[in-house]
């Protein structure tokens, strides 16, 4: 068999028969040269295009040449255990001279006896290298100034952090073997092909450099440090094409013989490479280092395993879906494990497993923010009483982009071989299967799999499976696409029940529709598949539900009038209160009036809306409006507040509701309207988990919706709702005293503001009418607006009055008629009071001017107070009393804000 050096494999167009060339390795202090065996570069030709070699795997024959770099080696034993520490830094961590500089000075702080430091490529040099190699394979001669990129990126760093010897000894090396590769390459380039191996050695180099370099650094502070090349220890056996098995023995013999001739207290070794039992150069895979970290660990016993990334630790949800996500303190190696699964991007899913045997604790720690703790990965803390701590639930995550695999046909229950059969034809085209679920009756059996690799599960299974589909014991193969999975991770989930019923419930409550279900018997996941599209909604739904973040509303407000713009204010100036105290987050990221609408996705500033509106204001659309505030995928809940008296708006609210958008509204105009759209508006409430809150629609801020819903929840039966429901009506006949005359005190309540512009809206009773209507029909009464009987106080030859200063120039015309019924009410020892009455055992409502005795709780009110008495079976001889003030912007938006804070409450946040 032919020797050759690199260089004429760079130069030569192509080798015929056996190639086997000479590569360095650097063993410790030692330079080896080895005899790399690729096998036969076997031509074959191509119609229409020039000769074409193929590259065979590398095999590292022996060595033939043994040069003694440092005749001083320390021959020592290596010592194990507490006394070492195991530092790992990532890409981005040692991204260039500056970062270099700053690990170096981490690793000299740590007051650790003994350290062990595991160092990934420089940033993005691994792509760079995998990059070099798909040039060369496709025959790209850029592949050439690539390389010198490589090679000055290097060398620049070098310059920036070494000098005098160790400068020149690092640029010797990087030259070496920059031209090692150049070489390699070229064989790459003439052969068309690079095999697994031969990639692994080539995208190795990264490690090589970054370790050199960081160890050059750390000698610099006065520290005995030198470098390691793990493939000269870590043996690990390749199981699959992105997974390989470390082979624990055979890598602490070599540790032991490697520190026997290089022990030092700082060593400094390479991520992400290794070697197979073959001493073929090979890789731990991407993303690799931390797993080599691991090893580490267990090979050294260290006391610790530190992982420096550029986050402050393992998170509660990934923080660009979930903004309120925060760093845990501890994971169990439980907990980590599935969250690895699931996509937590700073741990490598194998990592744990190493260290787990030994019990060696992980720290995931910021590099860039040293001031952080991290997050300690351990066997499950428990306190002095053997119970576990912490929340039951540690985290979420998710995994987009798939797809259900439904199979399906009575045919299959009671089968054996069934399941078998469907997954060895999922195995045979190599999908990758996330998640199991099969109902307890066999009926189906669904699986969730990457949606780049559903076509070919999907040929495979209707291939498989054509006679049973033909034969009818298969109905279906359905593919569900657009999919995603949602995991709920806590190790406390095993022992703690509700957990499953607490997290369903915040996806209903979200309105988020559960196509698949699996639960593990150790209860450390739960996992369902939700629609891609409600995925990042679905997950900040459950996240506030546990109580890791705050419960978050999305708000659009209807109507920044008196009422709305009061609504605002109040919740600008509870807002910090809601969040600190209560765990409520209302963003309101949407207002709009009758012309202008503002909207943000972030959540508008409330310290300034009205400015804000009149600069940044667009025109008003209706649809745009609602679609944006339930289309912010970033805020779970979203809920329209309509502070309006408009009828249109109203017509929205069971839409609104249909897609899951939440009410909140003191407009009477829905519940009051049409008896089968109120109808209809009820029955979508009750089927679905949107919620639909309107206390503000009678007595203003008073509980007067939600004590009537309290009787009749608690089995009380109403016989008589009776009240003085108007505020404006309240205050006039309050005043409506002595020798005054009605107009005067309309007149006065008028300019005082207690009265709507046209006081006939006040005094034709409708309002009151209304509320009745809505109290009746909550009781249960089929009442429509129209059919209840109401005492109209306006004159009727004023009520066709063109405006409003007309009918009050006329009105004094008529005071003669009220002022005698209020002297017949006082002679009898009575007063006048304007109520509405709902007589729930005779099933009507009435409207109407009455007298009352002086004693009568009605009789003394004072200024716009309402009143209600509600007679029920239980309150037969003394009647419930609500009293306070119904009317006015203030107690108004007061009460809307307090069924928001109601919504808030249902929907998660800790009452």
């Amino acid at each position: 068999m032919p020797v050759v050096s690199l260089a004429k494999v760079a130069t030569s167009p192509a080798v015929a028969g056996d190639l086997t060339v000479r590569v360095p390795f650097i063993y410790g202090k030692r330079l080896v040269t080895n005899r790399v065996s690729f096998g036969k570069l076997r031509r074959r030709s191509c119609i229409g295009h020039c000769v074409r070699s193929e590259l065979q795997s590398p095999r590292v024959l022996g060595s033939v040449t043994d040069l003694a770099l440092d005749n001083s080696v320390e021959n020592g034993h290596l010592p194990k255990g507490d006394s070492w520490a195991v530092h790992k830094f990532g890409g981005t961590c040692v991204g260039n001279s500056e970062r270099i500089k700053d690990v170096a000075d981490v690793v000299v702080k740590d007051d650790s006896e003994r350290k062990l430091v595991v160092v990934s490529a420089m940033a993005k040099v691994t792509d760079m290298m995998y990059d070099l190699i798909h040039r060369a394979e496709s025959r790209d001669d850029s592949y050439l100034s690539a390389l010198s990129g490589v090679l000055e990126k290097h060398r620049a760093t070098a310059v920036d952090l070494l000098d005098g010897d160790e400068l020149s000894s690092f640029l010797a090396r990087l030259n070496d073997d920059i031209n090692n590769l150049k070489a390699m390459l070229r064989a790459i380039y003439i052969a068309g092909h690079a095999t697994e191996s031969f990639s692994d050695f080539v995208v190795g180099h990264g490690e090589l450099w970054s370790a050199q370099m960081l160890a050059a650094v750390v000698r610099k502070s006065g520290l005995d440090s030198t470098w390691m090349d793990a493939r000269d220890v870590l043996v690990v056996s390749p199981t699959s094409s992105n997974q390989v098995d470390p082979d624990f023995v055979e890598s602490e013999k070599r540790l032991e013989k490697w520190f026997s001739q290089n022990s030092a207290k700082i060593i400094i070794a390479t991520g992400f490479i290794a070697s197979t039992p073959q001493n073929i150069p090979t890789t731990l895979k991407r993303d690799g280092s931390d797993f080599s970290a691991a090893i580490m660990g267990a090979l050294f016993r260290s006391h610790q395993l530190t992982i420096w990334t550029d986050v402050d630790g393992v998170y509660s949800a990934d923080p660009r879906k979930v903004s309120e996500a925060v760093v845990l303190k501890t994971l169990s190696y439980q907990e980590a494990w599935e969250m690895s699964y699931f996509g937590a991007n700073v741990l490598h899913p194998r990592t744990i497993i190493p260290v787990m045997k030994y019990d060696i604790p992980i720290v995931i720690r910021n590099i860039f923010n040293l001031s952080a703790p991290g997050t300690m990965i351990c066997r499950q803390i428990e306190d002095e009483d053997g119970y576990k701590l912490d929340a039951p639930v540690k985290g979420f995550a998710t995994i987009d982009n798939l797809a259900l695999v439904n199979v399906e046909g009575t045919g299959m229950a009671g089968v054996p071989g069934t399941a078998s059969a469907i997954f060895s034809a999922v195995k045979e085209v190599g999908a990758n299967v996330i998640m199991i679920s099969q109902a307890s009756s066999e009926h189906s059996v669904c699986f969730a799999v990457p949606e780049k690799e559903v076509k070919a599960v999907s040929e495979a299974l209707n291939s498989r499976f054509r006679q049973a589909l033909a034969g009818g014991r298969l109905s279906q193969i359905e593919i569900i696409p657009n999919c995603s999975i949602l995991a709920a991770v806590g190790q406390k989930m095993a022992s703690t029940p509700g957990v499953s019923a607490t997290f369903f419930n915040a996806l209903a409550k979200a309105n988020i529709n559960i196509r698949a279900i699996a639960q593990g018997c150790s209860e450390f996941n739960i996992t369902v598949v939700v629609k891609r599209e409600d995925c990042i909604r679905a997950l900040r739904a459950v996240h506030s539900r546990f109580y890791l973040s705050r419960t978050t509303l999305a708000v659009g407000i209807i109507g920044p009038g008196l009422i709305g713009g009061t609504l605002l204010d109040q919740i600008r100036d509870q807002a910090a209160v809601l969040k600190e105290e209560f765990k409520i987050d209302l963003r309101v990221i949407g207002i709009t009036g009758s012309s202008k609408m503002l909207m943000s996705e972030s959540g508008i500033d409330l310290s300034r809306w009205r400015e804000l509106m009149k600069e940044e204001g667009e025109k008003a659309d209706m649809e745009k409006f609602t679609q944006y505030v339930k289309g912010n995928h970033f805020i779970p809940n979203s809920v329209i507040v309509d502070c309006t008296a408009d009828a249109d708006i109203a017509s929205c609210y069971y839409d609104w509701l249909l897609r899951g958008i939440h009410v909140v509204t003191p407009n009477k105009k829905a519940n009051s309207g049409p008896l089968d759209q109120y109808l209809k508006i009820r029955d979508l409430q009750r089927k679905s988990y949107t919620h639909y809150f309107y206390e503000a629609t009678v007595g203003a801020g008073l509980p007067i919706i939600s004590t009537l819903r309290g009787l009749l929840e608690t089995g009380d039966k109403i016989l008589r709702i009776e009240g003085i429901f108007s505020g404006t009506l309240s205050y006039l006949f309050n005043n409506f005293v002595g020798t005054r005359s009605f107009s005067e005190v309309v007149s006065e309540a008028k300019q005082a503001g207690f009265t709507e512009p046209d006081p006939r809206d006040d005094l034709s009773g409708t309002d009151v009418a209304r509320k009745v209507t809505i109290l009746a029909r909550e009781s249960g009464l089929k009442l429509d607006l129209e059919g209840l009987p109401v005492q109209n106080l306006v004159p009727k030859p004023l009520q066709a009055c063109a405006s409003a200063e007309e009918f009050m120039e006329k009105l004094p015309q008529f005071d003669e008629e009220l002022s005698k019924q209020r002297e017949e009410a006082e002679a009898a020892g009575e007063v006048l009071r304007y109520v509405g009455v709902v007589d729930a055992v005779e099933k009507k409502g009435t409207v109407e001017l009455k007298r009352y005795k002086k004693d009568h709780p009605f009789a003394q009110l004072s200024g716009a107070d309402n009143i209600i008495a509600f007679t029920t079976k239980r309150y037969k001889d003394q009647p419930l009393i609500v009293r306070g003030p119904g009317a006015g912007a203030q107690v108004t938006a007061g009460g809307i804000f307090s069924d928001i804070l109601r919504l808030a409450f249902y929907l998660g946040a800790p009452s």
